[in-house]
C-alpha cells in the first residue's frame, strides 16, 4: 500500500516520480486519476486535491468531467494503448467530440493540428492509418496527442518512453517538455530513468516501497541527494568517465507488499542502517531548499 506520499504540481511544472519497479509510481498515478478501483484498490485516508477539489471521495460519475478533459493519462505502452481495428483519426477525434463538444469536422481539424504539433509529418494521411502501420515512436506521439485533445490542465505520463529506442525517447521527452511550457500544463512524469529526470523535470519525488523517500528541486537532488536510496539511484546512471565494468546496481530488490520490513523500508539494502532504522520509520524532514527527505541518517553533506 501507499502511505505518507505528499507532493504538489503547479502549472508549467514537470514533477518526476522515480523509483525502481514496485516502488508505487503507477499506483500513485492511478490514485490521482481515481482509477484504483479498476485494480481492486481504494484510498482509505488522505486527499487528492485538484484545483481546490478533493477528488478522493467523489463517485465515478463526478470524476468523469475531470478524466480526459482536465486530467489526461498517457499510458505506459503505446503498442497496446491504441485500438487496433480503428483508424488513428477516429481514436483521437472522439476525445474532442466527447470532452469539447466539437463537430466531426472541427474534431478532425483539431486532431490534425495536434498531430502536427507532435512533429508527425503528413498528419492528415496518418489519420487514415491503422496502429499496426505505424512505428512505436509514432504511436507514442499519437497517444500524447490524444491526451492533449481535451485541453487538460494536468497530464500524467506513466513511463511514456519505456518501449522506445534511445533516440526516439529523447524526441518524445523534448516534445513533452515543450508542451508543458507552451500550454502551461502540469506534468507528472513517471519513470525509472534518472537521466530523463535530470533532462526535463523541475522537481523530483523519489518513491521506495510505497513511501516517499525524498522530494526536492531537481538541481538540488542531483547535487546533494539526502536519502541513501536517491544517491544509489543516481550512482546507477552511466557516465562517460566511468571505467569499463565499474557501473553497479543496488543490491537486493524492492520488497513486495506482503514483506515490507518494519521501520525504514529501505534499511535491509542500506549500508547506513542501524537499530533506529529497523525500529522506526522516519517522517519527512524539511530542507531549506524546499521539499524534504525521510531518513534517520542522511548523507553527510546534508548535515549543517
Amino acid at each position: 500500500p501507499l502511505s505518507d506520499i505528499s507532493f504538489a504540481v503547479d502549472r508549467g511544472q514537470i514533477l518526476g516520480l522515480v523509483g525502481e519497479s514496485g516502488s508505487g509510481k503507477s499506483l500513485t498515478a492511478l490514485a490521482i486519476a481515481g482509477l484504483l478501483p479498476l485494480i481492486g484498490g481504494r484510498i482509505s485516508a488522505g486527499a487528492v486535491r485538484f484545483d481546490g477539489t478533493d477528488l478522493a471521495p467523489l463517485p465515478e460519475a463526478a470524476l468523469r468531467p475531470y478524466r480526459g478533459k482536465r486530467i489526461a493519462f498517457v499510458t505506459q505502452n503505446p503498442m497496446t494503448a491504441l485500438d487496433p481495428v480503428q483508424r488513428i483519426g477516429e481514436q483521437v477525434d472522439v476525445v474532442a467530440r466527447l470532452h469539447l463538444g466539437l463537430s466531426r469536422q472541427a474534431a478532425r481539424a483539431r486532431t490534425i493540428d495536434l498531430l502536427t504539433r507532435m512533429r508527425i509529418p503528413e498528419a492528415a494521411t496518418i489519420c487514415d492509418a491503422y496502429p499496426h502501420q505505424l512505428s512505436g515512436g509514432m504511436k507514442q506521439r499519437i497517444v500524447i496527442a490524444m491526451a492533449l485533445t481535451g485541453a487538460p490542465d494536468l497530464i500524467i505520463a506513466d513511463e511514456p518512453t519505456t518501449a522506445l529506442d534511445v533516440t526516439v525517447q529523447a524526441q518524445i521527452i523534448h516534445i513533452l517538455g515543450q508542451l508543458v511550457r507552451e500550454d502551461n500544463l502540469g506534468l507528472v512524469l513517471i519513470t525509472h530513468d534518472m537521466g530523463v529526470v535530470a533532462q526535463v523535470c523541475d522537481r523530483v519525488a523519489v518513491l521506495y516501497a510505497g513511501r516517499l523517500a525524498e522530494l526536492r528541486p531537481v538541481t538540488d537532488l542531483f547535487a546533494r541527494p539526502a536519502h541513501p536510496y536517491t544517491a544509489a539511484l543516481i550512482d546507477c546512471i552511466p557516465r562517460q568517465d566511468m571505467a569499463p565494468g565499474s557501473l553497479t546496481g543496488i543490491a537486493g530488490i524492492v520488497p513486495s507488499v506482503a514483506s515490507y520490513p518494519a521501520g525504514c523500508r529501505f534499511h535491509p539494502r542500506c549500508d547506513r542502517a542501524d537499530a533506529a532504522c529497523r525500529d522506526g520509520q522516519p517522517g519527512l524532514l524539511p530542507l531549506a531548499t524546499g521539499g524534504g527527505f525521510a531518513c534517520h541518517h542522511p548523507l553527510e553533506q546534508q548535515n549543517g
